[in-house]
């Protein structure tokens, strides 16, 4: 196993859209897959037809291009090991079914769905785990045949040995041991000819050469039928590494039924997609050091799945926030110009000077769907309280407050150079002036030109992208709500 070539596989279900755990698993796999020069594989999985949704394949391969996760082979792209979707690979599972038969590790069996119920129902009732009873597990072979010919219907069940342990080792959680006593006899090929995903993931992982396999660990109970199913056959066993949950808190899993989002979600918030990757590596592995921002490329250099927590992760909104903050942070003032522009046209209708306001809200913008909050005050002064101006630590009152505006507006009146370089040096000359603190000053200038507690700048900078003429229009009505 250790000389062949690194080979992880992507193997969602189409059922609509991409969780954020699902691309987390799908994240993992192509770093394995890339820092050791390998190959990322993309198979889907839609055995299960009644969870099919029209169009969530096309989810797929969007998120994974929009991600920078480009996969090696797959169902759109090709490759040596296809077919790449599972519901066109229906007869080598059931080539399979049946050389597993004739192994001795799979069985036929004729049971019908009345008599299923009937035994569920009983071990319900003897509060006793319900599994088949092995009731077709030995019969001989002229009844097989006498049932085959007579063209009763069956499915393929595999041979769990009775007795015995069987083992397996994880990355994340080390050696795990099983008692072959709690398995079931679960369904490898149904009725109909599907293969069960316990099945088909199984064939499809070795015919494609599959190395290593990183999935939820919500499949380790389910690892041990699989390792049985390779020693059946004979095959090599991948190596595995089950991830813990992704949590909403402590004791809820992140979930569409939960009303979580999605990566389309999460984006249409506001997030940038490299911040999204970023956050979602770090949702339970720690690459070990300082570091917190990672381009993809350093992501891949950085990856060891043994770094994985063993815990689950919790889907924290603020470090999401914080990170996507830092990522635009690090973008040039023109490209986040570019970014913000939407919203600002989306808010602002007045001819202003759009990159003297990306420059105020490149360091202040989280969230890029914040930035009509922040900036609804430039085409039309809100109907604001007056409380706004009373401000303790600035040491403001309603009544020092008029005065300063009383005093700020002659003062604006008679700049005719209007830059932040003048006003700036106008009002700090006022607040000399006066012998008063800068607040006592800036505080009401700010409030009176936004009529916002919060803003993106402060009172000076607000003039500059107001203009002159609006900003005096809002001093005097500042002065007049305040008289």
């Amino acid at each position: 196993m250790e000389n062949k070539k690194v080979r992880t596989r992507f193997a969602p279900s189409p059922t609509g859209y991409m969780h954020i755990g699902n691309l987390r698993t799908a994240l993992y796999a192509y770093l394995l897959a890339k820092k050791d020069g390998g190959d990322f594989i993309l198979r889907i999985e839609d055995t299960d037809q009644e969870r099919y949704v029209e169009g969530a394949v096309d989810i797929i391969y969007n998120t994974l291009k929009e991600a920078g996760l480009k996969h090696d082979e797959g169902p759109d792209i090709g490759g040596d090991f296809g077919p790449y979707i599972q519901s066109e690979r229906r007869a080598i599972y059931q080539e399979y079914a049946h050389k597993l038969v004739e192994l001795g590790g799979a069985y036929y069996c004729f049971c019908d769905k009345e008599r299923l119920d009937n035994l569920r129902q009983i071990q319900e009732a003897s509060k006793i785990p319900t599994k088949y009873d092995g009731y077709c597990r030995n019969l001989s072979p002229e009844e097989i045949k006498e049932k085959l010919d007579a063209g009763v219907p069956y499915v393929i069940r595999q041979k769990i040995p009775k007795t015995g342990v069987t083992s397996f080792d994880d990355i994340i959680y080390g050696t795990i041991h099983v008692e072959n006593s709690t398995l079931d006899d679960n369904v490898l090929l149904k009725s109909d000819g599907l293969p069960t995903y316990n099945f088909a993931n199984v064939i499809d992982d070795h015919l494609m050469g599959i190395t290593h396999v990183i999935r939820g660990s919500e499949y380790l109970s389910s690892t041990p039928k699989y390792n049985l199913l390779y020693e059946a056959f004979g095959w090599d066993i991948p190596t595995y590494v089950h991830c813990p949950p992704v949590m909403k808190n402590a004791t809820e899993k992140l979930s569409k039924r939960n009303g979580d989002a999605s990566y389309d979600d999460i984006i249409a918030k506001g997030y940038l997609k490299e911040a999204v990757i970023n956050f979602i590596a770090l949702l339970g592995w720690s690459p070990g050091g300082d570091q917190e921002v990672f381009s993809l490329e350093e992501l891949v250099q950085a990856f060891d799945p043994s770094g994985i927590s063993k815990s689950p992760a919790i889907f924290d909104d603020k470090k999401l926030a914080w990170m996507n903050g830092e990522y635009i942070r690090r973008m040039s003032l023109e490209d986040f110009c570019n970014l913000a522009m939407p919203y600002f046209k989306q808010t602002v209708k007045k001819g202003i000077d759009f990159m003297e306001l990306a420059k105020l809200l490149h360091t202040r913008t989280e969230l890029l769907t914040d930035i009509p909050e922040q900036i609804d005050f430039i085409d039309a002064l809100p109907d604001y309280d007056t409380e706004l101006f009373v401000h303790k630590k600035m040491k403001t009152t309603l009544e020092n407050s008029l005065e300063a505006l009383n005093r700020i507006l002659p003062v604006l009146e008679g700049i005719d150079n209007w830059s932040e370089e003048t006003i700036h040096e106008k009002m700090f000359e006022l607040i000399a002036e006066m012998e008063v603190k800068n607040g006592q000053i800036l505080w009401p200038l700010r409030t009176a030109v936004s009529g916002k507690q919060f803003t993106p700048g402060g009172g000076i900078e607000l003039a500059v992208l107001l203009g002159k003429e609006e900003t005096i229009a809002r001093i005097k009505k500042g002065i007049e709500k305040l008289s």
